[in-house]
């Protein structure tokens, strides 16, 4: 592409293939509102971040021909700059239609702002820390007819059920904002897991506040804790089935704190079946033995909230996967 020509699309060329010479792009209206920093990790797929930081500190990245910083918001109809890339002959990653094309079959509902989709456990939502491709990487390379696709929110890699995915900058804004100041008073939406977690459930329902820290590490890896000085979490945790061995639960998010079901079922002493982060490795195993769990029983079983442009309540359940709903059959489990 030459200097002269701009791109109206939302991807570049493999980082090795960019040419000698610069690539204008204009921006259009899906991508307006997005911090610049943001879109070029979006856009430059394989390129490391701390190189597209130091292109833009170098003023080499510019919009309408003025320099800019990282957090500079695009707005449509402006002209980006992107320096040319050369990273060698590093391959980039290449993503197998055929092999995620599963995830079109797991769309639960679809329009024109937003997509809610049944993530599948074991899939990260996105890349990173030794994940090359996760759900959005996957469902951007399947979906070439979107010019625009975001989380609007995130599961944990082991999590399952209701993702939702946003198709404008405008409405991931609006989702965003309203999962971030939802709570009992000013209730934005509602977030409903199933888990099934250890031992006899001796409470009822019972409201959990207990503030997360999830800046801690453990063996290099995240390693949330409850603790006085963390970020305020609130759970509402509900008893569907109970026995001896393990209880049903339903639990509904007020907020939306990294780990936040797994570490307060933990901290009220009925840790999540399978959880080999925060769980027990002995409930763990009897589960395992008994029950062949092999994977975190946590599901993200519905989800309700505004629609981000029409303001109708959108509900959209995601049925309990057949692996986890054996594990409940097989339970002598009776009714809370």
């Amino acid at each position: 592409m030459s200097a002269s020509q701009k791109s109206h699309g939302t991807s570049l060329k493999p980082p090795a293939s960019i040419g000698r010479e610069p690539v204008f792009i204009e921006v259009v209206e899906t991508h307006a509102g997005q911090r610049l920093d943001n879109y070029l990790i979006s856009l430059l797929k394989g390129v490391p971040k701390s190189h597209i930081y130091r292109i833009i500190r170098k003023g080499e990245v510019r919009i309408n021909r003025g320099r800019v910083k990282q957090t500079t918001r695009l707005a449509e109809g402006d002209v980006l700059r992107v320096p040319p890339i050369r990273l060698g002959d590093r391959p980039a990653t290449t993503i197998s239609k055929s092999k995620y094309a599963f995830l079109n079959d797991a769309i639960l509902f679809e329009d024109d702002a937003i997509i809610v989709l049944n993530k599948p456990s074991g899939m990260a939502v996105h890349s990173g820390s030794g994940v090359s491709i996760g759900i959005i990487e996957a469902m951007r390379a399947l979906r070439t007819d979107l010019s625009y696709l975001e989380l609007a929110h995130r599961l944990d890699r082991e999590t399952s059920g209701c993702l939702v995915l946003a198709k404008k900058m405008s409405v991931l804004r609006k989702l965003n904002a309203d999962f971030a100041s939802n709570s009992m008073s000013h209730k934005k939406l509602s977030k409903r897991y199933l888990a099934l977690v250890g031992g006899y459930w001796r409470f009822g329902e019972r409201k959990v506040t207990k503030a997360l820290n999830t800046d801690s590490r453990r063996s290099g890896e995240r390693y949330v804790t409850v603790s006085a000085s963390g970020s305020h979490a609130c759970s509402i945790m509900r008893p569907l089935q109970r026995c001896k061995t393990a209880s049903l639960l339903q639990v509904e998010l007020l907020t939306g704190r990294t780990h936040q079901v797994r570490v307060h079922a933990q901290a009220e002493g009925h840790p999540i079946a399978g959880d080999q982060r925060y769980g027990s490795e002995e409930f763990n195993t009897v589960m395992l033995k008994k029950y062949q769990l092999r994977r975190l029983f946590l599901h993200a079983s519905e989800i309700r909230f505004a629609h981000p442009i029409s303001e109708q309540v959108v509900a959209v359940e995601a049925p309990l996967p057949t692996e986890l709903q054996a594990v409940v059959d097989d339970l002598p489990m009776a009714s809370a």
